[in-house]
Parts: C-alpha cells; sequence; structure tokens
C-alpha cells in the first residue's frame, strides 16, 4: 500500500498498526536477501501497539498513522545504534533522537529499522559498507546506487512504504533512479540535519523516497521547516505540497540545459518526454548554465574538504571504536584511523586534507567556493525564464556490481544530481522510462529555492499522465 492508504485504512480503523507492521515484517524475510535493511528494531510492536490504542480511544491521530518507516543508518533515534555504515562507529548508539524521526514519530509513524548505505555516505553504489554490500531490488547484479541505496531499494522492493535518505551530491536522486522509486533533495535549509552524521554541511540534506510523488510531497510537508538545533534551518513557511500536485501543470515553462543536452549519452527517451510535454501544453524554453559542468570538480574540492573537517571527530577517543594495544595518544589516532575508516573514506579524507593545506588552499578551494557561487547566479538566471528545468536524474540505468574500478569514473555517474546541491536548490527523481535492458531511468527536475511546490506540479503531472516505461 502506498502511505496515504495506510492512514487512511489505520485511521478508519480498517485494519490495525501492528497488521500493517506484521506485514511488512514478512515482507523484509521474504525479501531482504538484497540486504538493503540490516536492522530491524525491537521495539517495532510496542509502537504499533500504542498507535492502535489510540485509535481503540478515538484520540486524535497523526498524518502518518501507523506507517513504518525505514531510516538510513546515519540518523539518529536515540537508543538505537547509528553506524553510518562504518567499522569506526559499528557499535555506535544514538544519544539523542534526531529532528526528522522526531517529527515522523510526532506524527504516529512507526520507525521500523536501518537501511544499508555507503560509509559515511560516500559513494555510489553501496557497495562500500561495513554491513556489506546491497543489491538492486530489480536485478540482484546490479547496485541500488549510493548512498542511500538501502532506502530505495528497501522502498522499491516493497518491504517498507517509505524511507528516509540523504542526499550530498545526488544520494537520493540517484538510487531512486536505479531502482524505479521517487526521491527528494529539497531546498538546503529546508530540513533540519540536527542529530543526522555530517558528511559535508553546507551540502548535506535529509529528504524522503516513496511509492509515487503525492507520498514524497506528504513526508516532505512533514519534516521541513525551521529547526532551533539547526542554525541552517530556513524560517519560511511550509506549504501543502500535496495540494501542489493537484494543480494543473499546463501552462508551466520547463528549460532544458543546453550544456546537458550536449553530455547526454543517449536522448532518446528524453526527446520522447519533451515531445509530450510540448503536445499537452507547457512551454519548452531552452536555457544556458554555462559553467554547469564545472560542478563535478568544484564538488569533489568542497566535499572532500568539509568531510575531512567533519570526520576529525572520529579518532578512537571519543564516539569511535579505539584500537587495541597502543603505546600513546598518537597511535591511537593513527592505528583507530586507519583500522576504522575504509578505503573511499580515507581517499576523501586525503583529497581534503591536500585542498586544504597552505600552499593549496587559494588554488583549489577558495577557487572552487568562487565558481559556486558563479554556479548558483546562472541557475537563478536560468529560473527567470522557466518554472522548472529537467534532465536526466543519470547516464542510464544501474551498472553491474564490480563494474567501476576507477574511482574517477565512479564520481561521474553523479554529473546530473551534483548540480542541485552545489547550487543549493531542490530536485526530485521520478521514473520515467525503461533502458535496453528493461530497468527504470529516472526524470530529474529542478526548480528554484524553496520552489519544491513546482517540482512537485510537474512530477505529478508526468507520473499519471506520461505512460513510457509503465
Amino acid at each position: 500500500m502506498k502511505v496515504r492508504e495506510i492512514v487512511d485504512k489505520v485511521k478508519s480503523k480498517q485494519i490495525k498498526a501492528q497488521d500493517v507492521l506484521a506485514y511488512y515484517l514478512e515482507e523484509i524475510k521474504k525479501k531482504n536477501s538484497i540486504n538493503a535493511i540490516v536492522e530491524v528494531f525491537d521495539d517495532v510492536f510496542e509502537q504499533a501497539k500504542k498507535i492502535d490504542e489510540k485509535v481503540n480511544r478515538d484520540d486524535k491521530l497523526g498524518k502518518l498513522a501507523g506507517v513504518p518507516i525505514l531510516i538510513k543508518d546515519n540518523i539518529f533515534l536515540e537508543g538505537k545504534k547509528a553506524s553510518c555504515a562504518s567499522f569506526f562507529l559499528k557499535d555506535y548508539t544514538a544519544q539523542y533522537t534526531s529532528t526528522v524521526v522526531k517529527k515522523l514519530l510526532d506524527e504516529d509513524a512507526i520507525i521500523i529499522g536501518r537501511a544499508n548505505m555507503d560509509e559515511f555516505a560516500m559513494g555510489s553504489s553501496t557497495e562500500k559498507t561495513v554491513h556489506g554490500l546491497c543489491r538492486n531490488a530489480l536485478d540482484k547484479d546490479r547496485v541500488p546506487g549510493g548512498s542511500s541505496g538501502g532506502s530505495a531499494a528497501a522502498v522499491a522492493s516493497g518491504m517498507v512504504p517509505c524511507a528516509l535518505g540523504t542526499d550530498t551530491g545526488g544520494s537520493i536522486r540517484q538510487p531512486s533512479s536505479y531502482n524505479g522509486v521517487v526521491g527528494i533533495k529539497p531546498t538546503y535549509g529546508r530540513v533540519s540535519r540536527y542529530g543526522v552524521i555530517a558528511f559535508a554541511s553546507s551540502l548535506d540534506q535529509v529528504g524522503p523516497i516513496t511509492q509515487d510523488v503525492e507520498d514524497n510531497a506528504l513526508l516532505l510537508s512533514i519534516l521541513s521547516g525551521q529547526d532551533n538545533n539547526d542554525d541552517t534551518t530556513l524560517s519560511n513557511n511550509v506549504p501543502n505540497y500535496v495540494e501542489s500536485c493537484e494543480k494543473d501543470a499546463k501552462g508551466l515553462r520547463v528549460g532544458i540545459v543546453k550544456q546537458v543536452k550536449e553530455i547526454m549519452k543517449e536522448s532518446t527517451h528524453f526527446d520522447k518526454l519533451v515531445t509530450f510535454l510540448k503536445n499537452n501544453g507547457i512551454e519548452i524554453v531552452e536555457v544556458e548554465i554555462p559553467n554547469i559542468k564545472l560542478c563535478l570538480p568544484v564538488y569533489y574540492i568542497l566535499a572532500p574538504a568539509e568531510a575531512t573537517s567533519n570526520l576529525g571527530r572520529f579518532e578512537g577517543i571519543r564516539c569511535s571504536r579505539r584500537a587495541e594495544n597502543c603505546k600513546d595518544v598518537n597511535e591511537i589516532y593513527k592505528k583507530s584511523r586507519t583500522q576504522g575508516f575504509g578505503d573511499e573514506v580515507k581517499r576523501r579524507i586525503m583529497l581534503g586534507n591536500f585542498v586544504l593545506s597552505s600552499g593549496y588552499f587559494d588554488a583549489y578551494y577558495n577557487k572552487a567556493k568562487k565558481i559556486q557561487q558563479m554556479i548558483k547566479k546562472e541557475f537563478s538566471s536560468a529560473f527567470k525564464s522557466c518554472d522548472a528545468i529537467i534532465m536526466p536524474t543519470t547516464y542510464g540505468e544501474a551498472f553491474k556490481i564490480g563494474e567501476f574500478k576507477n574511482p574517477v569514473d565512479m564520481y561521474m555517474e553523479d554529473i546530473f544530481t551534483i548540480p542541485a546541491n552545489i547550487a543549493g536548490i531542490p530536485a526530485i527523481s521520478i521514473p520515467y522510462a525503461c533502458g535496453e535492458n528493461k530497468l527504470p531511468l529516472g526524470l530529474q527536475i529542478f526548480a528554484d529555492k524553496l520552489q519544491e511546490e513546482k517540482i512537485y506540479n510537474l512530477a505529478n503531472y508526468i507520473e499519471k499522465n506520461y505512460t513510457e516505461g509503465k
């Protein structure tokens, strides 16, 4: 069932929250050979029982009454493990609850467990994880994408109706594309990051992964809003995104980025969609973002630099695993970090230290920050002539497990998703077609800052009316 269907049936007493939960736990038993879910929490039936008791008392119920929700393994729920898929934090127990999880619990959701992910959210395949690699929900020989691969694969396989992921450079949208589900990265600051293990603090955002656009809109309406525990959150009012889905999309102006068209490997499916939109009252305009190709190198300077700073707290002394048989503090640091971090995390720490070093700070980090500001201005200028911008989420279908031996080739998979993080704007991925292997392809829809309403309006229209790939 969709999220809205579960809520309606629980509230109308057609079904108990405990029965909903039992169904999904059975699905997990049958389908989790893909290793998308790393832990089911032991108190889930207690959570469900409390909701059923509220129903029986005719108490007011929340907007997510009885809905089981999976959280990524870098999001805190007090008393539960949050390992960030790293050996360093394998046994770490959260000391407090994140704002996003608290908001879900306040709406009577059931937090069912933890999803697999790339270590410290650094990856595009969910292969680099202490929990063992995760597999695509539709083809077990292929990756689910990353870093929120477990969240997307669990939703796509029907083990949960929805999940939370985090997105620093495409980590919600890319796995959503590969698994044929809907995932959004909100405007930077729209959703609180309090209680979420940081990767790159100026780029990270939490967002929902769902089966359809309206469920996604409902979840984001609940997750959004200012939080006194996170000074980067925005004070702007949160619209009713579900109502945005219901508006007529005809008359919207949709932009195609000239520079993106030039680097797309295959555009047949995309061109078909553009033709459909033109024929159905949506104006298509060409826009230019001259420096969009620089988003990838800018990201791989800024994100590792911030990661280096954020990961400095993990040294084997405070909250992370400590190496044994060490002679002094320096050896504790060295051995603990050597043993605790995986290869990809070490690679990005080294990159970050390099670009922040005194001899290269201006040449790399400062220059990247300046280019980031240019890119933000170019997006802002483009949105003066259109309501939304569309492009593919990825180059193509999910790639095979172990296909990329060179990390730089893997980084290129993020070329279409990273611009939204660099510009701080919202972007969604929705399934819209199938590739040559009959696996899903994702369409990405961007809008200007705090314009998620326009994204949901267009996304819902395409989902309801465009039939290729269904």
